[in-house]
């Protein structure tokens, strides 16, 4: 499993590298290269805390490109002049969004015929290995001692999504605390229980 260092300020908050794995390996090969892109243009959709700002500034950091965070709750005018502020500078553009039920509905016939056009990429779901290297960044974060055994048993278990390893960390941390405890086998079953509900077949 391999991950992305992001140019941060010290002290800077969040996870400081992108897990590239199932999920997002295919979305951060187009990214690299975006003079293959339909107008110098992509879209990058995904579910909440699946890394998508994070990359953003991994695209604009690596230089001469330009992205557009929550591009979908931008006004659409204004995203117009953008899009169109980039093509004249023969400037790549990628545009982040959240995942919408039917796509991306855009009212501005214009700017829908180019974003229509736009290389569209997505962040899915993470196998088991993805998995485990989120929650050992989620537990770094944290200064949570969970190493290579505890991510395998968490991952197998938890919700399988970028949010669900970092819930379950935030349960374990704050179970942790409250027990005055190292994590272990215990509190990882008792933040999985408060997260799935004692009864959920995954947990046996």
């Amino acid at each position: 499993m391999s991950q992305i260092a992001l140019p941060l300020k010290a002290g800077a908050s969040g996870p400081s590298r992108i897990v590239i794995g199932s999920a997002n390996q295919a979305a951060l090969e187009a990214l690299a290269a975006p003079q293959t892109w339909p107008f110098r243009t992509a879209i990058l959709a995904g579910p909440g805390r699946c890394g998508k700002s994070l990359i953003a500034r991994w695209f604009e950091a690596a230089g001469g490109a330009d992205a557009i965070d929550d591009a979908d709750r931008l006004d659409e005018t204004e995203l117009f002049h953008r899009w169109n502020r980039a093509q004249e500078a023969a400037t790549p553009l990628l545009l982040v969004t959240g995942l919408h039920e039917g796509g991306w509905r855009v009212t501005l016939p214009d700017l829908a015929s180019r974003l229509g056009a736009a290389l569209q990429l997505e962040i899915g779901v993470p196998d088991d290995a993805m998995m485990a290297e989120l929650i050992m960044l989620h537990g770094e974060l944290r200064a949570l001692p969970l190493g290579p055994e505890a991510a395998a048993y968490l991952a197998a278990r938890c919700e399988r999504s970028h949010l669900g390893a970092e819930q379950v960390v935030d349960a374990i941390d704050r179970l942790s605390l409250e027990r005055k405890a190292a994590p272990g086998p215990a509190i990882w079953r008792e933040a999985l229980e408060q997260l799935l509900g004692p009864d959920e077949p995954r947990l046996i």
